[in-house]
């Protein structure tokens, strides 16, 4: 039987939340608005949520087309801006994705993120090597239930569980029949029992009591 292991990013493997805010400030600035400069507050506030809800509640200023084309430069930016300089990576990521690797779960993302975010990362880290398959919302317009699904079905996975954060990952992990074990020290809380993580870590302990059971 064939199970992965699928991960949220912002909140589960990464904080990118201070480099962000600085690429789209300069965005924003570069188009030609004037906004107070984005908080890390308000940007971890919104991380998970899809980018047009995004752009709905950072960017009031402007609607439509307008507000598309802001959103579209300010994701532009971000990707280059993390390319080069990267955000802050929560502890032994890559060692326990390899241990995890090594002990025949193969490993995914799936983000409600702008394409080329998860390959920005991938890039940064140089960890291509570790990842079998990523999905994101910037692909194809589809929310994250539907790209967990998705990325399930397309990499015959017979039983999977989803790595995240916040409510909105478990609702939508749940949404895609798939299993859940919570972030706890990422951006948020799950208003129900979950399997969950203190340190990213723990998943060496933890997947095999989801999974294997």
């Amino acid at each position: 039987m064939k199970k992965g292991i699928i991960f949220d990013m912002d909140g589960t493997l990464w904080d990118s939340s201070l480099q962000v805010c600085k690429a789209w400030d300069l965005a924003i600035e570069k188009c030609g608005y004037s906004r107070a400069p984005i908080t890390i507050e308000e940007m971890q506030g919104v991380m998970g949520k899809t980018m047009d809800q995004i752009a709905e509640i950072l960017f009031p200023f402007v609607q439509g087309k307008e507000q598309e084309k802001l959103l579209a430069a300010c994701c532009k930016v971000e990707n280059d801006y993390l390319r080069e300089h990267g955000g802050v990576l929560y502890p032994d990521i890559r060692k326990t994705m390899e241990a995890l690797k090594s002990a025949g779960y193969p490993l995914y993302i799936v983000s409600n993120c702008q394409a080329g975010y998860i390959e920005a990362f991938l890039d940064y880290y140089q960890m291509w090597d570790l990842v079998e398959d990523i999905e994101c919302y910037g692909n194809n317009g589809k929310p994250k239930a539907d790209n967990i699904a998705l990325l399930s079905e397309r990499n015959h996975l017979e039983d999977a569980v989803y790595v995240g954060d916040i409510q909105g990952d478990y609702d939508s992990s749940m949404k895609a029949g798939v299993k859940f074990i919570h972030a706890s020290y990422g951006f948020g809380t799950i208003n129900t029992t979950v399997p969950k993580i203190m340190t990213f870590s723990d998943l060496i302990e933890v997947v095999p009591t989801v999974l294997d059971k």
